[in-house]
């Protein structure tokens, strides 16, 4: 059927996974519409671009859609999928789609338990610069790319492939890359066997005449490359010598990141200058030059690329200074995120004061990581722990952030549970300079925001008072 009279409706359209595949599917000439039970930013921007967005689920909102895709978190029983059905529409699930829609792509699949958003990113920044004018579909907004989404009219698709509800599975990547793999999303995968194990089956996916792009440094990454076809280039990357691609000579730059020399088989190719902080970006990159130098990107176009690329929203992102108090966001709720967040901040800012508010996601990753939580915030001065964002779960497995709080090692902890308390005790508390990060993947990204205008108001009238 012509794409002008095809009609595609995502249940949990605002989420990070389906607005992006909504604006791709609008560049493509589908009509779109989609619910969703929250208003935000992301049903604006689909609005604007010509999606048809309707808040709350209604049978109703199907309309004469020929097909329905739905995100992880839609249950069977919600009442737009019950009304396809019952009409013989399709429902897919969202990784369903994917397979379907990036299948006759070359597909270059960015995977990991962390950094697949910043990699992603940093792909298709160079792939775009380089010419091949990529689709992409990132699972977090890049404000150097408008969004979490970019259409490109070339055979080159780079996906963040989430692993999350096995969603990765399915795919056909003609290059896949595997950042690192740790237990996650225990709601899904109990051990870090059965993560192992998904990431096995998404690596033995990749194409018989396709790329292995893997970190050399890291266990669970080195753990899943036999799974791959034996026809199957493979590259791997790290700090340690082993790799194929090798990151030296690091040093921290005046930009707030590193400069370091990609070396390739022993021979040093080309300097790289980040203005992204931390280590764990750096290894970032490296993933990024070793796709784009085998598919025959010019290192000086790569230093271009990385060079300006800026991050994407929530990694470690800037939020306000006032003063001497400056204000950051991180995504971070995984303790390996945590510490390479702190670390990066660590490196940055040197001695001064750091203080980090986290907000545990999810009592079950609460649980079954609560010991590597309990290590995580060494490099931070003091540590604010609020109540945990429960998403989709209720606490029945007898965790609570006041037991986190009260169990951090190496760190002046408390348990604040309200972002209202946590603005209060803050304002109390701080001295004139510090850092301030607010780490999770829940709500916590609001505080930063109000914090900041908190402290611009109270700086006003403290000045007003002096004039006055």
């Amino acid at each position: 059927m012509n794409a002008q009279h095809r009609h595609i409706h995502f249940v949990g359209i605002g989420g990070a996974g389906l607005s992006a595949l909504a604006f791709v599917m609008l560049a493509r000439g589908w009509r779109v519409s989609g619910s969703d039970r929250m208003p935000g930013p992301r049903l604006e921007a689909l609005r604007r671009a010509g999606a048809e967005v309707f808040l709350g689920h209604s049978p109703d909102f199907v309309g004469d859609a020929s097909l329905v895709v739905v995100s992880s978190a839609v249950p069977e029983d919600n009442p737009e999928v019950q009304a396809a059905r019952a009409r013989g529409i399709p429902v897919l699930k969202r990784n369903q789609w994917l397979a379907e829609l990036t299948r006759e792509y070359d597909l270059i699949a960015v995977a990991g338990t962390h950094g697949k958003t910043t990699t992603t990113a940093m792909l298709t920044l160079a792939l775009a610069d380089a010419g091949f004018d990529p689709t992409a579909v990132i699972g977090g907004e890049v404000p150097q790319l408008r969004g979490n989404a970019r259409v490109g009219n070339s055979q080159w698709f780079v996906l963040e492939a989430d692993e999350y509800d096995y969603a990765f599975l399915g795919l056909q990547p003609y290059v896949a890359v595997v950042t690192n793999v740790e237990h996650d999303h225990p709601d899904i995968y109990p051990t870090e066997e059965a993560v192992l194990e998904t990431f096995r089956r998404f690596v033995a996916q990749v194409r018989a005449d396709g790329l292995l792009v893997a970190c050399g440094d890291d266990q669970g990454a080195q753990a899943v490359l036999e799974a791959a076809l034996p026809s199957v280039a493979q590259l791997t990357y790290g700090f340690g010598e082993g790799n194929r691609w090798q990151a030296a000579a690091l040093r921290p730059n005046d930009l707030g990141g590193f400069d370091f020399v990609a070396v390739f088989d022993g021979h040093p190719l080309g300097a790289f200058r980040l203005r992204v902080p931390g280590r764990h970006n750096v290894l970032n990159a490296l993933a990024c030059i070793a796709v784009g130098h085998y598919l025959g990107i010019e290192m000086s176009d790569l230093q271009y690329s990385l060079g300006r690329f800026e991050g994407a929203e929530r990694r470690f992102q800037p939020v306000g200074t006032v003063g001497r108090v400056q204000i950051f966001d991180d995504y971070a709720h995984h303790p390996s995120e945590i510490r390479a967040t702190l670390r990066a901040a660590r490196e940055r800012f040197g001695e001064r004061q750091i203080w980090a508010i986290f907000q545990p996601h999810t009592f079950s990753r609460l649980a079954a990581l609560f010991d590597d939580f309990v290590t995580a915030f060494t490099d931070a001065d003091r540590v604010y722990v609020s109540d945990v964002y429960a998403a989709r779960e209720t606490n029945s497995l007898g965790v609570s952030a006041a037991d986190l709080a009260q169990r951090l090692q190496g760190v002046e902890a408390m348990y604040v549970p309200t972002q209202e308390e946590l603005l209060t005790r803050l304002l109390q508390d701080m001295p004139e300079d510090v850092v301030i990060l607010t780490l999770g993947a829940g709500d916590i990204t609001t505080l930063g925001p109000r914090l900041r205008q908190a402290l611009e108001d109270r700086a006003a009238s403290q000045y007003e008072r002096r004039m006055g």
